[in-house]
């Protein structure tokens, strides 16, 4: 059998896992193989591990600190990111397949086939193939219903947006909504206001509001919040604030050194040390002296493999030890459980809230707040979100290291510390208006809509 259909059957063993209907739509067919059952001593997938490992971290050390890769547009600088240990196969005697995630100095991150020859401890990698960025695959497989052989299929139009992304950029009105409840005394009210960064333009079309108003300077996280003194006259007044949004995919930025003192220390939701070090030292595992990039990779996977997006208890405050006790929460616990992981080795993270917009409409309500985590690693800030991840498993590449353009944050950061202030302390998070009645927190009803200002979703 040829060398070029040999490695083709080798691939189809592993890979066969990773074909999904979303991925194998309208897709022209470009060759057909006879899977062979491998033979011989079988090699333990810890030993190819290993030797991927030995590989990648010798040629690195080769290549001023980068691996290597050409695609078929460009010379890519990467790093390694993790080794897909499900996707490790002994192919046949001394053949092996790997499957692992490289990320560019770009910030995109490569899934990349390796097929390697030899015995353990002498593995010679004798073909590498790119085959996905950033989550979206450039080839899959797909069987034949008659003689159940397999061929591999080209990907030529692939899209997220079923799964809520939008790539690229976007453009949308955000329009956020509250109504002052009845009130037979004074109130003060705390909202967030979304600010210009380099991923959202943000220009405020109108504010609408009664009361006082104030506009605060949380200095810690560089948040602007409305603050607003109301009384029993403005019982019932709506508050809207209207923005026009202008927003690019988010991927890894280099930044400088993040200050510690913030961004590994411990929130009152969101702890550090003690059983989340012992938890965030298992999860790492054999990792514990890779870049702090592969284990907080390790730490996203392992809240993808552990927890369940559920809403029910005591969920939604973002506490930690309520995500390490129950296993379950929303985004917020989801972000939370990770980020008190993550400084618990020393990697410092971060919170951010806002909304998602659909991406399968232009126009409507949206599902209340959603919020996400950037940890620092390598001079850069990584984008990931979780518990999208975690509902989508397909996009589970994409979500680590990339935040999709359909979104809008509105306030980031955990423990806000704002003059005035609410008589219960720091602000736990700031979605959701806060209105305190007496000292004591009453909800008010809250609503966010859109209309995509860009035409058609990209």
């Amino acid at each position: 059998m040829p060398d070029k259909i040999q490695n083709m059957v080798n691939r189809i063993v592993c890979l066969l896992i990773l074909f999904t209907a979303l991925l194998a739509c309208n897709s022209e067919v470009k060759e057909e193989q006879k899977v062979i059952a491998p033979t011989g001593p079988k090699v333990e997938i810890a030993e190819i591990e290993a030797g991927i490992k030995a590989f990648i971290a010798q040629t690195t050390a080769e290549n001023d600190g980068f691996f290597p890769i050409k695609d078929e547009n460009n010379d890519l600088k990467m790093k390694l990111v993790r080794v897909h240990t499900e996707y490790l196969s002994n192919l046949g005697p001394a053949r092996h397949f790997a499957c692992v995630d490289l990320v560019d100095v770009s910030g995109d991150v490569y899934d990349v086939d390796f097929f390697m020859e030899g015995e353990p401890g002498n593995m010679k990698v004798t073909e590498t193939s790119v085959h996905k960025l950033n989550g979206k695959p450039f080839y899959s497989w797909k069987q034949n219903k008659e003689d159940k052989t397999w061929y591999k299929v080209a990907v030529e139009q692939s899209s997220n947006n079923l799964l809520g992304v939008i790539e690229g950029k976007d453009s949308f009105e955000f329009r956020y909504s509250a109504t002052v409840p009845q009130l037979t005394q004074s109130a003060k009210m705390w909202i967030p206001i979304a600010q210009t960064d380099p991923f959202q333009q943000v220009k405020v079309i109108s504010i609408q509001a009664p009361g006082k108003q104030k506009t605060l300077n949380e200095k810690l996280n560089q948040n602007s919040i409305l603050y607003l003194e109301l009384g029993p006259e403005d019982s019932g007044e709506t508050i809207e604030i209207i923005y026009q949004v202008d927003r690019i995919e988010k991927g890894p930025f280099a930044a400088d050194q993040p200050n510690p003192d913030l961004y590994l220390a411990s929130n009152i939701l969101m702890p550090t040390g003690g059983r989340f070090k012992e938890i965030a030292d298992e999860a790492i595992g054999d990792k514990k002296n890779d870049s702090q990039l592969v284990q907080a990779r390790a730490l996203y996977d392992y809240i993808i493999d552990n927890m369940r997006y559920m809403k029910f208890g005591d969920f939604g405050r973002g506490d930690s030890n309520y995500a390490c006790d129950s296993k379950t929460g929303n985004c917020t616990e989801f972000h939370s459980f990770f980020i008190s992981l993550a400084r618990s080795v020393g990697i410092p993270a971060r919170f951010s809230i806002g909304a998602s917009i659909p991406s399968e409409r232009n126009e409507g309500g949206i599902d209340g707040y959603h919020c996400w985590a950037e940890f620092y690693a390598d001079g850069k800030w990584w984008p990931v979100d979780i518990s999208e991840a975690n509902k989508y498993t397909a996009l589970a590449t994409y979500y680590f290291g990339r935040h999709p353009a359909n979104r809008i944050e509105l306030s980031s950061g955990r423990d806000l510390v704002v003059n005035p202030g609410p008589a219960s302390g720091p602000i736990n998070f700031l979605a959701y208006p806060l209105l305190e009645i007496d000292g004591k927190e009453v909800k008010a009803q809250s609503s966010f809509s859109f209309t995509r200002t860009n035409g058609d979703s990209e």
